[in-house]
C-alpha cells in the first residue's frame, strides 16, 4: 500500500511555485499523489517507496531546500491527510494578528524607539517643533530593519519580490539591488545626507510597489509580501498597503 511521507519545502513564496513543486514530484517514478501546502512549506508525497530528499531537492534546485521531517518518519495514509483538504493544498489559515504579528511588533518598537528618543527633547521644546525630526529618524529605522530582513535571504528575495513589485517584474537585477537600496536610503536619512533626494526615491520605489500590491489584492492573489524578506513568512493583506502608505505619506508631509 502506497503511504504518505512529509517533507519540509522551504523557499516556496507564491502558488505558482506551489504548482511548480508539485508538478515536479509528481513527475518522479512511484508517487502517486501530492499534496503541497504554502503555509506549512510542507509536501505530502503518496509513493510506493519513500522518495529521497536529496532526489527532490537535485530535481527543484537550489532555491528551494528539501528536507525529510524527523518526526514524520511514520508514514501515514494519504487519505488522512485529505481528510483535512477538499482541494490540493492544507487550509491551515491563521486569524490577520497573528499572521501579521511580527510587522505590528517591528512598527510599535520602530514608533516607541523614536519616542523615547526624544521624549526629553519634546519635553522641553514641545512636539510641534520635533516631528520632522523624529519622522525623519523612524523612516531611516524602517528602511534599516526592513533591510535587514531582506539581505537574510538574498537568493529567495528577488522571486518574492517579483511576484507583485511592476518594476522588480520588468528588471530582474532590481530585486537584487532593492535591499541595499533601502539600507543606504536608511543611513542617508539618519546622517541626514541628501534628504530631499531620499523623500523623492522613497516616493518613487514604494509607490511602484504600492501599485503592485494593489493590483494583487484586487485580483485576490494569495502570495507572499515580500517586505519583510523570506525570513519570516507574511501574507499580502491590506497591512502591506497601509505600511507602504504610511511612509509615502510621511515622504510627502516632508517635501511639502
Amino acid at each position: 500500500m502506497d503511504a504518505t511521507t512529509i517533507y519540509s519545502v522551504a523557499g516556496m513564496t507564491c502558488m505558482g511555485c506551489v504548482a511548480h513543486v508539485k508538478k515536479t514530484i509528481e513527475a518522479m517514478e512511484g508517487v502517486s499523489h501530492v499534496i503541497v501546502d504554502l503555509t506549512l512549506n510542507r509536501a505530502f508525497i503518496q509513493a510506493k517507496l519513500r522518495p529521497k530528499a536529496a532526489d527532490i531537492q537535485k530535481l527543484l534546485g537550489e532555491k528551494y531546500r528539501v528536507e525529510t521531517l524527523e518526526q514524520d518518519k511514520i508514514t501515514v495514509p494519504v487519505s488522512e491527510v485529505d481528510h483535512h483538504n477538499n482541494s490540493d493544498h492544507l487550509n491551515v489559515v491563521d486569524s490577520p494578528w497573528k499572521q501579521l504579528k511580527p510587522l505590528y511588533l517591528i512598527f510599535g518598537f520602530l514608533i516607541g524607539g523614536v519616542f523615547l528618543a526624544y521624549f526629553a527633547d519634546i519635553r522641553e521644546l514641545g512636539f510641534a517643533l520635533l516631528w520632522s525630526e523624529m519622522m525623519l529618524d523612524f523612516m531611516a529605522l524602517f528602511y534599516l530593519v526592513f533591510a535587514f530582513f531582506k539581505l537574510l535571504d538574498l537568493k529567495g528575495f528577488p522571486a518574492s519580490f517579483a511576484m507583485y513589485d511592476p518594476i522588480a517584474k520588468r528588471l530582474s537585477f532590481y530585486g537584487k539591488i532593492y535591499p541595499f537600496i533601502e539600507l543606504a536610503l536608511g543611513v542617508l536619512l539618519l546622517m541626514r545626507i541628501g534628504v530631499f533626494q531620499v523623500l523623492v526615491i522613497t516616493l518613487i520605489i514604494l509607490g511602484a510597489t504600492t501599485i503592485g500590491v494593489v493590483q494583487s489584492l484586487l485580483s485576490k492573489q494569495q502570495i507572499q509580501c515580500a517586505c519583510l524578506g523570506t525570513a519570516l513568512k507574511l501574507p499580502m493583506t491590506q497591512a502591506t498597503f497601509i505600511e507602504n502608505a504610511i511612509m509615502i505619506a510621511m515622504a510627502l508631509a516632508m517635501l511639502v
